[in-house]
Formats: C-alpha cells, structure tokens, sequence
C-alpha cells in the first residue's frame, strides 16, 4: 500500500477549536476533532481538548462552549498533537477552509518539531465550484444546501469535522452521478479547487 491513499474517498477530515484567528499572534489550539474516512466509509475517530496554557476569552467560550474549567484538566497541546500525529499518518488531509486549520496544525507541530507527510484539501473550495448555487458556503449552510441530516452543535470540532466528512462525500458522488467520475484521485479535487467557477464544467467533462 502507498504512503498515503492517494483516493479523494480515503482522507482525514479535521477540524480545529482555537482561542483566535492566528497562530502567528499567540492564538493556539483548544480542541482537535477528526475523522478517518476509508472508501467512502467513517471508520474511525479523534477528538480531544487540549489545555492551550492560557485563558480563552468570554467571546471563544460562549462561540464554542469550551470553557475555562473544561481545558483546566485538559492535557497540554503538545501531548494531544502528539497522539494526533500518530492519527493523521499516513492520510491526506481536507479540512473547511482548510487555510486556517492547517495553520494551527502547523503551528502546534512546529512547537513539537513534529512533521506529517499528508497534502491538504480545501472543502470550502472545492464545494464553491460543486454546489455554486448554494446560497453561501459555511459549513452549516452546506449540510442545509445537501440535505445531509444534522444533530448536534456547529463549532465543536469532532461534530464539525463529521459534518466535513459528510459534505466531502456529498461533493464526490455528486461528481459520480453527474459526470460518471466515480474513482477519484485526491489530487483531482485539490486542482477542481483552483479552476474558475466558470470553467468546471469542462474541467470535469476532459477527466
């Protein structure tokens, strides 16, 4: 088997929880939630707080519903990146705007000098040229858009990356049942991200 999967239908999609916008302003991770999609099928989980050493602001509190009690007895960022790092081998990785998640994931493996070997993909991208009549492209108003059944909270990051994954998957069989592309590579999804909105049509036409 390949280092990596290198099918759009076998990734991780991850989601992080953040006491801010930008690592490079001091903001560092609270929680980490991901799941491992294999064939089109979630088979596995990850989720933890993490405790960032320093107090989250009333605004990311009441946003998220991660207090400052729950990340008191939470485990130090670099223990739960550390486990996280062992997750995520050996998978490509797709996140919702996934500029600002692999920013902190970045950062937080810089911290520790730890490294991963997957490429990214961007689901906010990609359902941009997928669903263009979508009325915007948040995440909540996507799984709205698709029709794919919710329960639970947005902004909590193991419920957020399940809500991703689905809405990655929604995005690959509405590929297959379009334009009858049923095997598709990762690396075709992170291209179809870049082409003009115009011009996916005929992008997904020559594949």
């Amino acid at each position: 088997m390949p280092k990596h999967s290198t099918q759009a239908d076998t990734v991780i999609v991850l989601d992080f929880e953040t006491t801010g916008l930008s690592p490079d302003m001091g903001d560092r991770a609270i929680e980490i939630g991901a799941v491992l999609i294999e064939q089109g099928e979630i088979t596995a989980s990850f989720q933890e707080l993490m405790n960032p050493g320093m107090k989250v602001s009333a605004f990311i509190e009441d946003y998220t519903g991660i207090t400052n009690t729950m990340l008191r007895d939470a485990a130090p960022c670099e223990d739960v990146m550390e486990r996280f790092s062992d997750f995520i081998a050996g998978h490509n990785l797709v996140a919702h705007n996934a500029s600002f998640d692999k920013r902190f994931l970045d950062a937080e493996f810089a911290r520790m000098s730890c490294a991963y070997s997957g490429d990214f993909a961007c689901s906010l991208l990609a359902a941009r040229r997928i669903f263009q009549n979508a009325p915007n492209h948040q995440l909540g108003t996507l799984v709205k858009y698709t029709n794919i059944p919710s329960v639970g909270s947005f902004h909590r990051a193991l419920y957020d990356a399940e809500m991703t994954a689905k809405l990655w998957m929604a995005m690959l069989e509405n590929i297959g049942e379009r334009y009858g592309l049923f095997d598709l590579s990762f690396s075709l999804i992170q291209k179809l991200s870049k082409v003009p909105k115009k011009s996916v049509h005929a992008f997904l036409e020559k594949c």
